[in-house]
């Protein structure tokens, strides 16, 4: 392989790897707002614009980079080629051409904010890093103008200078990503379930996605839970209900896990027994949930 070989590899990888990255990008986005219910807009240069656009320009940045991600691998082979091709890799390199600089105008007016680049793992206060490898990214999108189609590797000696590529240039994207950090935390720590911070939100789509749920919801009047609060790894959910004619509360119980939370389920009588009771039932009755 001689130098221009080189060269001409190292622009062609970087369309899988920007497309990687931005879809990437807006799943971990979009996996924060299912978990939480809303978009995240505290963190990331949105943070900077009125409240009421922040929601809006959140999920037309999550969209764009979706719509660029999904371009980029559509028009690497010979279908795209052309107008087509020059148009969203030019729009790429805009991107994240914008993204170097609102990261910067980010740094300067809002120093405790994070990138929101991929959701919840950027929440670490933007820095020279993340501002390099927006510039880098935007440079790596101009750089693959013009390339032709891509085609598969012609030769093994091609297809191992290709993985030494990709392994480089992803070893210089985990030096300047702080996420990579935060990643590796999660994974050799995990926080008792009884110090983890849980939404509500997720709790209740936990519960609406149970068997339990299915089960009881035929009792329940109310749409709305009545209480909810939280003991230990369980959080409680009591919605009003009429069993035989007679008032009752369905207390849900979910498990503070983070996947496939268990849920148990008990009926109270609100007539008699938990009269009483202002909040839900004694938690010695809490044993009685199945």
């Amino acid at each position: 392989m001689n130098e221009v070989s080189v060269l001409t590899i190292a622009r062609e990888v970087q369309i899988p790897l920007l497309a990687a990255l931005l879809i990437g990008g807006c799943a971990a986005k979009a996996h924060r707002a299912i978990m939480t219910h809303r978009t995240s807009v505290r963190t990331g240069p949105t943070a900077m614009l009125p409240p009421r656009l922040r929601r809006p320009a959140a999920l037309a940045v999550c969209a764009t980079e979706l719509a660029l991600g999904v371009g980029l691998l559509v028009t690497a082979g010979g279908t795209g080629a052309g107008a087509p091709a020059f148009a969203v890799r030019i729009a790429t390199g805009l991107l994240f051409c914008t993204a170097a600089g609102a990261l910067h105008e980010l740094r300067t007016r809002r120093p405790d904010a994070g990138c929101g680049c991929f959701g919840e793992l950027s929440h670490t206060p933007v820095g020279r890093r993340a501002i390099t490898r927006a510039a880098l990214l935007c440079a790596a999108a101009l750089s693959s103008i013009g390339l032709a189609p891509l085609r598969m590797p012609a030769s093994a000696g091609q297809a191992w200078l290709t993985l030494g590529v990709i392994a480089a240039e992803l070893a210089v994207l985990a030096a300047l990503s702080p996420e990579v950090g935060q990643l590796m935390l999660q994974l050799g720590h995990t926080e008792p379930c009884e110090l983890r911070e849980v939404p509500v939100a997720r709790t209740l789509s936990a519960l609406h996605a149970s068997a339990p749920w299915r089960r009881y919801r035929r009792f329940l009047v109310a749409a709305a839970p009545a209480d909810i609060w939280r003991e230990g790894c369980w959080r409680f959910v009591v919605f009003p209900g009429v069993l035989a004619s007679r008032r009752v509360e369905v207390v849900f119980a979910v498990h503070l896990a983070s996947r496939g939370p268990a849920v148990r389920v008990g009926m109270l009588d609100t007539g008699s027994c938990f009269a009483d009771v202002g909040r839900g039932p004694d938690p010695l009755q809490l044993s009685k949930l199945v």
